[in-house]
């Protein structure tokens, strides 16, 4: 679906849903100018083009003891397609890591884990990322805290302008 796709009312349907996922199409019909009938057929449409790909609920790290957040820059030995493959579907296994990008410059990937603790990103340093496929070197930064973490930027459910 492209950007233009999208009208004022399909972006402030998004923008409810990603402040809040559990948003009645009656709650949401009272925010927007629908009816609740009208809200339900294109949240649907939204889920079937795609634009909508879950609902997902927001758990505190730290709930769960997951006190540090490490940025990874990855350097791997070469770059040649194989090698990437098998890095990426290691990632995807690999329990710890939150996110990872392909990147241009330096590094080849940059990589996010969360861990209970020191302790506990040394274990994951040995045992999950120093072993991962085609791996040179590894160059980890502790986050001090969160200052700002968004699935996507507001400013990309803003009307359009043509």
């Amino acid at each position: 679906m492209k950007e233009t796709d999208l009208d004022a009312l399909d972006r402030a349907i998004l923008a409810a849903l990603l402040e809040d996922g559990r948003l009645s199409q009656v709650e949401l019909a009272e925010r927007i100018p629908l009816s609740a009938t009208a809200i339900a057929r294109r949240i649907r449409a939204l889920e079937e083009k795609g634009v909508i790909q879950g609902y997902q609920a927001r758990i505190s790290r730290q709930a769960l003891g997951l006190s540090i957040t490490v940025i990874v820059q990855i350097g791997l030995k070469s770059q040649n397609e194989d090698l990437l493959k098998s890095f990426e579907e290691a990632v995807v296994k690999a329990p710890s890591i939150v996110s990872c990008h392909l990147m241009s410059g330096e590094d080849d990937y940059l990589v996010t884990v969360m861990a209970r603790d020191l302790a506990d990103f040394e274990r994951i340093h040995k045992e999950q990322l120093s072993r991962l496929p085609g791996v040179a070197r590894l160059k980890s930064s502790f986050a001090l805290r969160d200052v700002a973490s968004r699935l996507l930027p507001p400013s990309c459910l803003l009307p359009t302008r043509k």
